[in-house]
């Protein structure tokens, strides 16, 4: 492998891990329906989106802090931005290569982006191991 090929596996690995970490923060901040989408075919912007249904807008406050704390105090990343906060219809959590959606019910069927990115592939995760076998 040249050195070229070794940096795109790590930051590849480094997006998974930040996906995973930020699906399994979701889902012990209740989160609810939490798809982890492999944009890395479609998109040369970002690797993974992560979404996640959060039923108020306290919940979905929690769920946002909680993974900022882990992606940013436990993983050392930075948080580009963040949208939608205040209004908390749709919480957008921009870490580069991972973007993170936190929807209330009725936005997240409005918007429905895992039809609109239909063609990207699902990543099966848990909270336990992070990916689940593909048995």
């Amino acid at each position: 492998m040249n050195d070229s090929t070794e940096t795109n596996v790590a930051g590849t690995h480094r997006s998974l891990q930040l996906a995973l970490a930020a699906a399994r923060t979701a889902d012990e901040n209740l989160g609810q329906n939490i798809v982890v989408l492999d944009m890395r075919k479609l998109s040369p912007l970002f690797d993974y989106f992560v979404i996640a249904t959060g039923s108020s807008r306290r919940q979905m406050h929690a769920m946002s802090e909680e993974i900022d704390h882990k992606l940013e105090d436990d993983l050392n990343d930075r948080r580009m931005s963040i949208e939608g906060y205040h209004a908390s219809q749709w919480i957008l959590l921009d870490y580069g290569s991972v973007v993170i959606h936190l929807f209330d019910n009725q936005s997240r069927d409005y918007y429905a982006l895992e039809n609109l990115w239909a063609e990207s592939d699902i990543v099966p995760w848990s909270r336990e191991c992070g990916i689940q076998n593909a048995e």
